[in-house]
C-alpha cells in the first residue's frame, strides 16, 4: 500500500503541472469509502482548503467532490 501511496503521490505531482485533477482520491477504503491516511497526511484535504476531520461525513462531501471532478475531467478525454 506504501508502493502505492508514493506512485501516486508522483503521479499527482505530475498531473498537477499539467493541471490534471488528482487520481490519489479515487483509492478508497471499502468500509467508509475514504482515502486513507497517506493521502491525508500528503496533504489532500489541505491542498483544497480543507481543514476538517479526516472522517465522517464534511470529509465524505470532500472526497466526493473531488472525485466528481476528476471522472468529469477524464470522461472527455
Amino acid at each position: 500500500m506504501r508502493a502505492l501511496c508514493v506512485t501516486l503521490g508522483v503521479v499527482d505531482r505530475e498531473a498537477a503541472e499539467r493541471r490534471e485533477p488528482e487520481l490519489a482520491v479515487l483509492v478508497v477504503r471499502q468500509s467508509d469509502g475514504l482515502p486513507g491516511q497517506g493521502w491525508w497526511v500528503a496533504g489532500g484535504g489541505s491542498a483544497h482548503g480543507y481543514e476538517g476531520p479526516w472522517e465522517g461525513p464534511q470529509a465524505l462531501a470532500l472526497v466526493k467532490r473531488l472525485q466528481a471532478e476528476t471522472f468529469a475531467y477524464w470522461a472527455d478525454r
